[in-house]
């Protein structure tokens, strides 16, 4: 693999890294204020109206960006450039197609679809405010796929980070004024507590549509210095053939996995609101609303609160995933295997060394993370929801990256058995677990974590048996488990002697709070101790050697970075 090939790959997942970065950084700020704006059940509202748009997003977004820059990044390497125009011609006519059916859906739709899916009438409106987002996001995504296949990450993290300050600054400022204004409608007792979810979410929709914009400038600007070619391309149906061939799988196992969240949250929306009203007597009304609703919505949006910091660990895989797909590619439409696992285990270590430690942090901290962040949160409920949730992200983490293993492999028909298999898991153990009165929502990051231990189990599986000189997981795995482990233990023990130091030895609950310790002090003891374990976990890396020096040499500057960190 030469030098420029080399810093492609890794400059091209650094960009995107970075990008993820900013965005998680402005989605934390706009989705934690907004944990603290909306009430527990309007923020269910809002996260069921994200489980049906996730749905309409991957099946319609899932499976062609992934093929489009698979597909790409092959004709540039054998210099087919007239092959990629019609490629991108083809695909974004395809790409549309599938927004506006998607548009229409969330549209017209909405109430058979809140009502009769979500298991959750008083979601309506915020589906309807994001059904612009689907369309944009659709048509948005065909250039990103376009981009990434020319290996020029930037767009995408521009346009990613264009889409989240829009979403922040619109989606805030709407919220809080609709809170302010307190709208009453005597028809709609509770209307002025659900707005503000809708206002959130409108700030979605314009973000989308701004950075669509800028997307279509950046493209305008590239076609006209584009690399000309002399060779005839394939006839639009065959590629929109090929085009599906790829796609098709990719987005079944994707959409597998959104359709299983969406029936997740469906299924627990029913049981709960039945638990409220058969067990505990809260009355619910023949239209499905009613006291028995709205508890079940409460105690659904504190999970949802949960899942909105639970994402961020295997969310920082996207970038890789990214860049993993089409640099695999590349390598063996050249017949280099050896350079296709190299580059999947440096992308297996490097992204297991950074999800591992956040999701083992996670469950180390659980109920004092939340109590940090979302003020008034009810922390005996949302602490061991969020310290489950922490161990699920480093299987949902080390899934993504084995998935994208597969995809640049062509293997993308097996994983669909592991996602339906583990979503299958899901269900069975949320039904099991959220239905029973003394379990209730603490079933549902059970039924997660278990669901993604099988997928993990079940692509390691087929990536030893299926792919020739398959990359060596457990190696790239082991150093940065035992790290975060170790660091896990730590910060839980320093957590544990700061909290005890500011409360005065107080009675110590299983949840991770303290009985007698105050706001400040909680944000003092954790604070201070995800400091000890980054300071920690950074020992331990250089310790344990996780990082090689073939890791090191795909970055930018990583020679030098070997030097100065003497790895070998």
């Amino acid at each position: 693999m030469s030098e420029s090939k080399k810093s492609t790959f890794f400059g091209g997942a650094a960009i995107l890294a970075a990008s993820a970065i900013v965005v998680k950084l402005i989605g934390a700020v706009y989705k934690l204020p907004l944990a603290n704006i909306l009430t527990d059940a309007a923020y269910a509202d809002f996260d069921s109206a994200y489980a049906i748009y996730n749905v309409f997003l991957t099946i319609s977004t899932a499976g062609l960006p992934v093929a489009l820059s698979k597909t790409i990044s092959e004709s540039n390497a054998l210099g087919r450039y007239n092959q990629v125009q019609r490629i991108f011609r083809v695909a974004f006519t395809a790409f549309l197609t599938m927004g506006l059916i998607s548009f229409f859906c969330m549209s017209v739709l909405a109430k058979p679809l809140s009502d009769g899916i979500l298991n959750n009438p008083k979601a309506l409106y915020c589906v309807v405010a994001l059904s612009p987002s689907v369309l944009c996001v659709c048509i948005m995504s065909s250039f990103r796929g376009y981009f990434q296949g020319h290996f020029n990450m930037w767009p995408t993290g521009v346009s990613q980070i264009i889409e989240a300050f829009f979403k922040l600054v619109v989606g805030l400022a709407l919220a809080y004024a609709l809170l302010k204004m307190n709208v009453r409608n005597p028809e709609i007792p509770d209307l002025g507590e659900r707005l503000p979810a809708v206002g959130a979410i409108i700030g979605v929709s314009i973000g989308s549509v701004v950075a669509l914009v800028f997307m279509l400038f950046i493209y305008a600007r590239h076609r006209r210095n584009r690399q000309r070619g002399s060779d005839r391309p394939d006839p639009s149906g065959d590629i929109l053939s090929n085009l599906l061939r790829l796609a098709i799988p990719i987005t079944l196992s994707q959409a597998a996995t959104s359709l299983v969240t969406l029936i997740d949250g469906s299924l627990v929306m029913g049981q709960l609101t039945n638990i409220f009203h058969m067990v505990d007597g809260l009355a619910l009304a023949a239209d499905g609303t009613g006291p028995a609703l709205d508890a079940a919505r409460a105690m659904k949006g504190i999970y949802g609160k949960c899942m909105a910091i639970y994402n961020l660990p295997f969310s920082m895989m996207v970038p890789l995933t990214a860049c993993i797909i089409p640099a695999v590619s590349a390598a063996l439409a050249r017949k280099d295997r050896r350079e296709a696992k190299q580059v999947s285990e440096s992308a297996l270590r490097v992204g297991l060394l950074v999800a591992f430690p956040m999701g083992m942090g996670l469950f180390a901290l659980g109920g004092p993370i939340m109590g940090l962040l979302v003020k008034g949160i009810n922390v005996s409920i949302a602490g061991p929801l969020l310290s489950i949730l922490g161990l699920a992200s480093m299987f949902v983490a080390l899934q993504l990256l084995c998935n994208s293993i597969l995809q640049a492999n062509n293997m993308v028909n097996l994983p669909i058995l592991a996602v339906v298999v583990g979503g299958i898991v899901k269900i069975i153990v949320n039904y099991t677990l959220v239905g029973n009165p003394d379990i209730r929502i603490n079933g549902a990051p059970v039924g997660t974590l278990c669901c993604f231990l099988i997928i993990d189990v079940l692509e390691i599986f087929i990536i030893r048996r299926a792919i020739p000189k398959p990359p060596s997981i457990l190696r790239s795995a082991l150093k940065p488990l035992i790290a975060a482990v170790i660091m896990g233990i730590g910060v839980k023990a320093v957590y544990g002697l700061l909290a005890r130091l500011l409360a005065g030895m107080p009675r110590f609950y299983l949840e991770g709070s303290f009985s007698s310790l105050s706001w400040s002090g909680n944000a003092v003891a954790t604070l201070g101790a995800i400091l000890m374990g980054v300071l920690l976990y950074l020992i331990l890396v250089l310790a344990l050697r996780v990082l090689t020096r073939e890791d090191l040499a795909l970055m930018p500057k990583g020679d030098k970075i070997a030097r100065i960190l003497h790895i070998q």
